[in-house]
């Protein structure tokens, strides 16, 4: 009786479970236990693993194309590097030398009837000159690639000659193409200017320059034009002066400063502009030199003689 009421007591977690109620221990048991069911995946395709001869095929075919653009890359600089050695050297035999360039100098001052063709040109007029119209001019042998290179690209855009020619190229063209500026003429130009740049130092270049370059007023050479404009020879100008015909030769007829003063002046204040650009002079000093008086010469155009 006691043994009956504790089994009728007992509560009914605790009573003993059917094997019905027990769950289905084959389903989760881990797979190839004794007494339970494998569970197999879902068959997976075999495994292709390339061989080393395959892996070093593929590699060696995939680079070929790069070699070959390398290859025909090198090929074309060479080529390149080859003709542009052979036309340097052609130019070089087939225009003519420039010892004669201090003579030519004299023969077209002497044919413009400037007198004193040569001597120093002063300090300021030269920086402003070289800022202006050839601010590498002491750093490049003849032709400037920079110039060059805007002066292929402007009519290419679309646009007008950008300039591009150096100071030697400029004086080439006076001295030796007759001022002629045609395709030849500039090709011509810049194996004179090379040659010329060998042959003189940048200050016997910017020496011949100025006595050649035209500014205007039938003025040819720096001496005429110190001259005729301000009554002086070029020893005397003062720095407005010097900084007013540094900025002439770009286009002496419209900056000319009898008939187009205020153009001159305008030319004047961008090659001030440019000396302070290039730190020769402060903004404060180039405003003082656009201040001061210019005394152009009464008797301008009439190509005096001056002491």
């Amino acid at each position: 009786m006691t043994t009956a009421r504790a089994e009728m007591a007992l509560p009914v977690h605790d009573q003993p479970s059917t094997p019905s109620d027990l769950p289905d221990r084959q389903t989760l048991s881990p797979a190839g236990q004794p007494g339970f069911a494998e569970v197999r995946p879902a068959s997976l395709p075999p495994k292709v693993v390339p061989t080393w001869s395959e892996v070093r095929l593929y590699g060696q075919s995939s680079s070929r194309p790069r070699r070959r653009w390398r290859r025909r890359a090198l090929i074309t600089l060479v080529s390149l590097l080859l003709s542009g050695a052979l036309t340097v050297t052609a130019l070089m035999l087939l225009t003519p030398g420039v010892s004669d360039a201090e003579a030519r100098v004299h023969a077209s001052a002497a044919a413009h009837g400037a007198t004193d063709p040569g001597g120093q040109v002063p300090a300021l007029f030269a920086q402003s000159l070289v800022a202006t119209e050839d601010s590498r001019f002491f750093s490049h042998h003849g032709i400037d690639s920079l110039g060059v290179l805007r002066a292929v690209s402007g009519p290419l855009r679309g646009g007008g000659d950008p300039g591009g020619s150096t100071l030697d190229q400029q004086l080439a063209k006076q001295l030796y193409t007759g001022g002629q500026g045609s395709a030849w003429d500039k090709v011509v130009q810049v194996s004179l200017a090379v040659k010329l740049d060998a042959a003189y130092s940048k200050q016997q270049i910017l020496e011949m320059y100025a006595a050649t370059v035209y500014f205007g007023n039938g003025y040819y050479g720096l001496a005429a034009a110190a001259c005729g404009y301000f009554g002086v020879p070029p020893a005397r100008l003062n720095d407005a002066q010097s900084t007013l015909l540094a900025g002439l030769p770009q286009a002496p007829s419209a900056y000319d400063p009898v008939t187009h003063l205020s153009l001159a002046r305008s030319r004047q204040r961008h090659v001030l502009d440019r000396l302070v650009a290039v730190h020769t002079l402060t903004a404060a000093q180039a405003d003082a030199v656009f201040s001061s008086p210019l005394h152009l010469a009464t008797t301008a155009g009439a190509n005096p003689t001056c002491r």
